[in-house]
């Protein structure tokens, strides 16, 4: 039973899909997982549900990988192995990490980036190509993947409802048999330990029709996207051209040239840069007419902008500049590399302006994030100057990528909102000025270091819009610090 699915073409290759329907342990694997995100995710919150659900359908797709079909899988397949299949735990975990950032941070923010960004570890983990064409591409598998998922999902269960153990019938039989036991036996012991009688009321679902549709579209979306994965994981397509890191070839003159004005504008920049940097204040105050917090300022976001559009041009010429013969090389990286330590002369001063600014007038949500932007693309051209030594790097975007998210990782750990507060504390005690409206818009990760400040009213301005109780899905370490230093109701003199 070969392929019962169409066959599509990607750059060039096909993509037959799984050999065989997807296995009864696979199917209920990935129900399994669905079950426990429609009853443990918070959706509008972060909360220690989403790590339980991140573990869940990490579990359900090592269980879809372990357990294949029984049908052949098509020769064209089988000749076409997973590339970077090594390292795909790893990306794995990275996903659960970031996932689990819910269940120890309040910022919204905070874990709303490191979804966006679990998703990219989750496709990485997923996908067998390993330029950033390749990984943009398996984006786009992924909804494919989900809609030809259905057909190999139904046909599974077809296999499935033909088979003994998984009739129907017996599906269901088990299920009222399995909850009519917890229920008896939970009520005994409910009834027997008032502490397991609060954790047994506390796991009893809620009824109510709001939230059976709750656990309908969030189970629904799960699995679809976990039969996704499971698909792609059972069958990647082949990444063809798209790991090609060299396109079509220009002369030299048509790419050195340009590059090469660019390297000396950079250099004429960087040279005023070096003036000002040992000029110092005095300096920046008599030439410019401006204080040294608004001249770091009025240049920051342009120096950002920089370094990207030099990331973009560096990738271009690395992609179409020939390097057939030694001179080729020689060129190449002399220019790319003057152009890469130039551009890093000039994240360092971002940096620095960035941090005179922050200094001045604080720091905040954005400029912290921003600064760790600018100090990862400083890595990343490390990076690019280092793969210039052998001109080749298949490695660099894969590496550029998993730097990008144990950086992040990394601020979840500092815990940034608090960060940002234990610097307003400061501020304040060497200024005696605070922006107590910026601060009240922090999240509950932020209590701890504002306690200090003796403003109750700020403080309950912070978790005003805390839920009582979050459920056992929605526990949250930093919402629940938060309640133990906040006095319980708003104090009176915040009417």
């Amino acid at each position: 039973m070969h392929g019962p699915w169409p066959s599509d073409a990607i750059d060039g290759g096909h993509w037959p899909g799984p050999g065989a329907p997807a296995s009864g342990p696979t199917i209920l694997a990935l129900a399994a997982a669905s079950l426990v995100a429609a009853l443990a995710v918070p959706v509008d919150r972060p909360g220690i549900g989403w790590l339980i659900t991140a573990i869940a359908g990490t579990a359900a797709l090592i269980v879809a990988r372990v357990v294949p079909g029984r049908q052949a899988v098509p020769p064209l397949v089988r000749r076409t192995p997973a590339r970077g299949s090594r390292d795909r735990f790893a990306w794995a975990a990275a996903t659960v990490v970031l996932l689990g950032v819910g269940a120890f941070r309040a910022a919204d923010w905070l874990f709303v980036l490191c979804l966006l960004v679990g998703t990219v570890t989750a496709v990485i983990a997923t996908s067998t190509g390993r330029s950033l064409r390749a990984l943009a591409v398996a984006y786009v598998c992924v909804p494919i993947a989900a809609a030809r998922s259905l057909p190999w999902i139904s046909h599974g269960l077809s296999r499935l409802r033909s088979s003994r153990t998984g009739s129907p019938v017996r599906i269901l039989g088990t299920t009222l048999v399995s909850i009519a036991l917890l229920g008896v036996f939970g009520a005994l012991f409910a009834s027997a330990d008032a502490a397991f009688a609060r954790v047994f009321e506390a796991a009893i679902p809620d009824l109510r029709g709001d939230v059976l549709a709750r656990w309908i579209f969030v189970g629904g979306i799960t699995f679809g996207v976990l039969a996704a994965a499971a698909f792609l994981r059972a069958a990647p397509p082949t990444a063809g051209r798209l790991d090609r890191t060299e396109g079509r070839k220009v002369g030299w003159m048509e790419w050195a040239v340009p590059l090469g004005l660019l390297v000396l504008l950079f250099g004429a920049f960087v040279a005023i840069q070096l003036t000002v940097l040992f000029g110092g204040v005095r300096y920046v105050v008599e030439t410019e007419g401006l204080t040294y917090a608004e001249y770091a300022r009025s240049g920051f976001w342009q120096l950002c902008a920089v370094t990207v559009l030099t990331l973009v041009v560096l990738a271009g010429a690395a992609r179409w500049a020939p390097r057939r013969t030694p001179a080729d090389r020689v060129l190449l990286r002399t220019v790319l590399g003057s152009l890469a330590a130039l551009t890093l002369v000039i994240v360092a001063s971002a940096l620095h302006r960035m941090n005179v600014y922050t200094d001045t007038y604080g720091l905040t949500r954005l400029r912290l994030l921003v600064a760790c932007c600018e100090a990862w693309f400083g890595l990343v051209l490390v990076m690019v100057l280092v793969a210039g030594i052998r001109i080749r790097a298949a490695w660099l975007p894969r590496v550029a990528i998993a730097t990008g998210v144990l950086a992040l990782i990394g601020l979840a750990a500092a815990n940034p909102d608090r960060m940002i507060a234990e610097s307003a504390v400061d501020r304040y005690e060497r200024t005696q000025i605070i922006d107590l409206s910026y601060l009240s818009q922090l999240s509950p990760d932020a209590v701890p270091a504002l306690a200090e400040l003796g403003r109750p009213c700020l403080l309950w301005k912070i978790v005003e819009d805390m839920s009582e109780d979050d459920g056992w899905g929605g526990w949250n370490l930093g919402r629940e610090r938060a309640r133990e230093l906040v006095p319980a109701g708003r104090p009176g003199d915040c009417y």
